[in-house]
């Protein structure tokens, strides 16, 4: 070791057994020292110039501009593309779907009439999304439509996406398979006729709607108590299709979390996993939106006849009507209200095809005049399940369905006994971790109630 490295080792040495017998005396140094260095930067500081004092000058140099004749002519020169979606429906032909697009082009349109591929963006169900691009004449540089994968085990993974490019004066169509994306999505809505046309009108899916109908139905009776001016902000995952949230089967997400202002009431709900369960949503306070028994056997429908007296249209006469009917088109799907056993899946009579379920406490749900049974007796089905279809089998003068709700024995109102049912409790040990999720969450919707009438993405 060097001479200079000794001295400093013993150096360091000698002050750490100093400051060890006397830190007094050391804290004071060390304050006398700092004062020191203060009364100095006092000294250094006004040595500095006054920036009143300090010189001036303007600079300036002439803007050149463009001669306006020459910006006109290269703004002429720039090629505008009209770009608009929408989504097929079930009477459109290849003319009227490019009208609404804004496209006259009748060489378009007959390529979707005639090429094979092309032909698809018509052919089987409504609601693919499309669109289009066209120049200011109106006519079709391409089409993209974007519908569900071909193969069922593909459809909550990927998506169909077909490709029409317009080369020249000729056509070419493209079908490729491609992975659905997922994001999670913000939006919010105002209600002007119903939570359908408001969902509609902000580019909600229709699945986040019938969540949200869902998750308040506890509060909202969405048949009866909804008002015009009503208002409503979501967080929801979504899977998309190049970044356009798509809108079929179950891939169309999950709702994350929602606000819904009722008549000036404001009621929220959050998705929440505990460990080891199924989850389910809750109100900021920590009450389970879940309940033993949904409020509607169907997702959204409308009531025909409640419970109560009405003149019956069959048999001609005033008689008490022991269940609800909702009217809805053949083949809607209807689910158990709850959890159950399947009692009897079968014709009965004046019911038509009908479903029973016993569900614990010595209750019973009905489901009559279905055009199809989807359940078999002895079969144990979870809330939400799919149970059949309406129809207008056996005593029905129209497809609707009729549901019933037994206690013991005893016919009770429906919707009556859905608001008072149990609630599922979420566990004490959650609750900590459930208002971390809560806390953020609220940020998510005040985000998206900002956005008006739409949607967004959350980044």
């Amino acid at each position: 070791m060097t001479d200079w490295k000794l001295e400093l080792k013993q150096g360091l040495a000698k002050a750490e057994a100093f400051a060890a017998r006397h830190p007094k005396a050391l804290t004071g140094t060390v304050v006398g020292l700092l004062s020191g260095f203060a009364v100095t930067a006092f000294g250094i500081a006004p040595l500095a110039p006054n920036a009143a004092d300090l010189p001036r000058y303007t600079i300036s140099e002439p803007l050149v501009l463009q001669n306006l004749e020459d910006q006109l002519n290269e703004l002429a020169l720039h090629k505008l593309s009209l770009v608009r979606n929408d989504q097929t429906r079930s009477s459109d032909t290849a003319d009227t779907l490019l009208q609404r697009l804004g496209a006259f082009d009748p060489a378009a349109a007959l390529f979707l009439r005639n090429d094979p591929v092309a032909r698809r963006v018509l052919q089987g169900r409504a609601g693919k999304l499309v669109q289009l691009s066209a120049d200011p004449s109106g006519k079709v540089q391409g089409l993209v439509a974007r519908f569900p994968a071909e193969l069922s085990d593909q459809q909550t993974t990927h998506f169909s996406r077909l490709s029409i490019t317009r080369n020249g004066q000729t056509f070419s169509a493209k079908l490729e398979t491609a992975p659905l994306t997922p994001q999670v999505l913000l939006g919010s809505g105002l209600i002007k006729t119903s939570l359908f046309a408001a969902t509609d009108e902000a580019g909600i899916p229709d699945a986040i709607a019938s969540q949200m109908a869902d998750m308040f139905s506890g509060d909202i009776d969405f048949h009866r108590e909804l008002r015009k001016g009503d208002r409503f902000s979501v967080v929801f995952e979504s899977m998309t299709a190049d970044g356009e949230p798509i809108n079929w089967g179950q891939s169309a997400g999950r709702v994350v979390a929602a606000e819904f202002v009722n008549n000036g009431r404001s009621h929220a709900a959050v998705w929440y996993k505990d460990a080891g369960t199924k989850g389910g949503y809750y109100g900021f306070d920590g009450q389970s939106k879940r309940r033993a028994f949904l409020a509607s056997p169907m997702e959204f429908s409308r009531v025909t006849s409640g419970f109560a007296m009405r003149f019956h249209p069959i048999l001609q006469k005033w008689r008490a009507h022991l269940g609800v009917d909702y009217g809805a088109p053949t083949g809607t799907p209807v689910r158990s209200v709850g959890d159950g056993l399947v009692e009897f899946a079968g014709w009965q009579n004046g019911f038509g095809n009908v479903v029973y379920i016993r569900h614990s406490g010595d209750r019973q749900t009905v489901y009559a005049h279905l055009s199809r049974i989807d359940v078999k007796k002895g079969q144990r089905i979870d809330q939400g399940q799919r149970v059949g279809a309406v129809g207008a089998t056996g005593w029905a003068t129209g497809p609707h369905l009729h549901f019933e709700f037994r206690v013991k024995g005893q016919h009770q109102d429906p919707r009556v006994i859905a608001r008072a049912s149990e609630a599922v409790v979420l566990p004490a040990s959650a609750k900590a971790q459930f208002q971390q999720t809560v806390a953020s969450i609220k940020s998510q919707l005040a985000v998206a109630e900002s956005i008006g009438v739409g949607v967004s993405g959350a980044d």
